[in-house]
């Protein structure tokens, strides 16, 4: 499919208008009218304009769509809105399709791109038979010509942004979908290592020999029953001349049955997409490369299968970080804590990044405080919290701030360790999991943890079923402009 710009009409076989509900879209709908010879009194009685609203018209002329905006224009609203119509609409299109943005204001025609792409975006990753024989997206004359006032200079760059952050979430949104027997830790340390060569940032792995030898052996222990032994993945992109250093940190456990302390069958298969935070982290450094940001990012992707097995690690255990602390194990199933613990010393210790953020799909807490509808955010840096969180609703991956104080230190504090891995209790789940981690900064001043799991993999307006939805890739690039 290829993009064009031009301020002129041509001969499209179809002209989508994307209409905002402002006070006066009646008259902008008369106008549109009239411009394409139509009569059709009170059209506003048949469209709403509210968000994904879809009209189409004919005319001996032209096929006209309309496309509802809703009230304002949103980054996260107008990419919404337009990768809902090219999915519900991708076997009726045809050919060369029009789309008026005169009126839409310049700086977002590239997430009206990413909506675009995001449209063609196809999870059936292992069926034999696809019923996509129409599918508009794999016409190799299928074209999109943009009729809009900005430069062509301009326009180009913006298209071209749109598209490579599109391609970077489909492409990890393909590996949280993937099936647990297709993607192992090795799946995500070739990625890496292709996606470092194709964009330019440096990888390198700790494998499980190495692991030893560093002494990362809450990562280790976690992993010693896997069918794919554990590794560490280590992401640099450095350009010449970056504003700061950003350290991220993603947990990438590519199935998890919660070990000893076994999961219930019931959704248990969910659980490949326990590596949604490692999704993130990989998409946001390779996206970041593609545009080249000047930013400076450091990550760490810890990956490991957590598995019941002869080698599994046992509640009572009691563990040694690459901190050198202590933990005991109460629970094997709050396992991704104890990767992410080692990943942050490691990422801390080696790389000395000014802002650390760790990102995950940690806990059934998270979810049963949000919903899907946000992520938890616990950070006792001010300024981060806010960034973090402008950035969420920017974006429309959204945060919400639980307290990180030290009144719930108790819920981790051990009789035989350091600390262990779970209270034990039925409630404040998600904040004990985050002071946990937080141990293992090393008191970083600019720290911050993300909990997604409720975003990160979940049923939407695009799928009938749970669907990875790329959260935190552009929660990061919005973020990354504004330190």
């Amino acid at each position: 499919m290829n993009f064009k710009i031009s301020n002129a009409y041509q001969a499209e076989s179809l002209v989508l208008i994307p209409v905002l509900k402002t006070d006066d879209y009646a008259i902008f709908l008369k106008n549109i009218l009239e411009k394409y010879k139509m009569n059709i009194p009170n059209i506003e009685n048949d469209f709403s304009a509210d968000i994904k609203s879809m009209l189409i018209l004919y005319t001996p002329t032209h096929k006209i769509a309309l496309l509802g905006l809703g009230k304002k224009y949103e980054e996260n609203e107008l990419i919404r809105a337009f990768r809902f119509f090219f999915l519900k609409q991708k076997n009726a299109l045809q050919g060369k399709i029009g789309l008026e943005i005169q009126h839409i204001p310049d700086n977002y025609l590239s997430e009206i791109v990413n909506g675009i792409l995001l449209g063609s975006y196809d999870s059936q990753l292992h069926k034999t038979e696809k019923k996509q024989e129409k599918n508009w997206f794999l016409n190799a004359e299928s074209e999109v010509t943009f009729y809009t006032n900005i430069s062509k200079e301009k326009s180009i760059i913006l298209i071209d942004k749109g598209q490579k952050i599109a391609t970077s979430q489909m492409s990890i949104m393909d590996l949280v979908n993937d099936a647990p027997n297709y993607k192992t830790p090795k799946t995500l340390i070739e990625w890496a290592k292709k996606s470092g060569e194709i964009n330019g940032f440096d990888v390198k792995i700790l494998d499980k020999a190495q692991l030893e030898k560093e002494k990362l052996g809450c990562l280790l222990a976690v992993g010693n029953a896997g069918r794919v032994e554990p590794a560490l993945i280590l992401l640099e992109y450095k350009p010449k001349n970056s504003r700061k250093k950003i350290g991220l940190v993603g947990k990438g456990i590519t199935f998890d049955n919660g070990g000893v302390s076994i999961k219930g069958s019931t959704n248990m298969h969910f659980m490949k997409s326990d590596m949604g935070g490692a999704a993130a982290v990989l998409g946001a450094i390779e996206t970041a490369a593609k545009l080249q940001l000047d930013i400076h990012l450091v990550c760490a992707v810890p990956v490991a299968e957590n598995l019941l097995g002869s080698n599994a690690y046992l509640p009572g255990d009691v563990l040694t970080s690459y901190l050198g602390k202590t933990v005991e194990v109460i629970d094997t199933d709050a396992e991704g804590r104890l990767i992410m613990a080692d990943a942050l010393t490691y990422l801390n210790r080696n790389y000395s990044p000014e802002i650390l953020i760790d990102i995950a799909t940690l806990t059934g807490s998270a979810v049963r405080t949000f919903g899907y509808a946000a992520a938890a955010l616990l950070t006792n840096n001010e300024e981060l919290a806010k960034n973090l969180y402008d950035s969420g609703l920017k974006t429309g991956e959204k945060l919400w701030r639980l307290p990180l104080w030290d009144d719930y230190e108790d819920d981790i504090s051990s009789d035989v360790a350091d600390v262990r891995n779970f209270s034990g209790k039925d409630m404040a789940g998600c904040i004990a999991a985050g002071k946990f981690l937080e141990v293992f900064t090393e008191k970083h001043q600019a720290y911050a943890h993300l909990d997604i799991a409720g975003t990160a993999f979940k049923v939407t307006e695009f799928s009938t079923m749970h669907i990875s939805t790329a959260f935190g890739v552009r929660l990061f690039l919005d973020f990354f402009d504004k330190v």
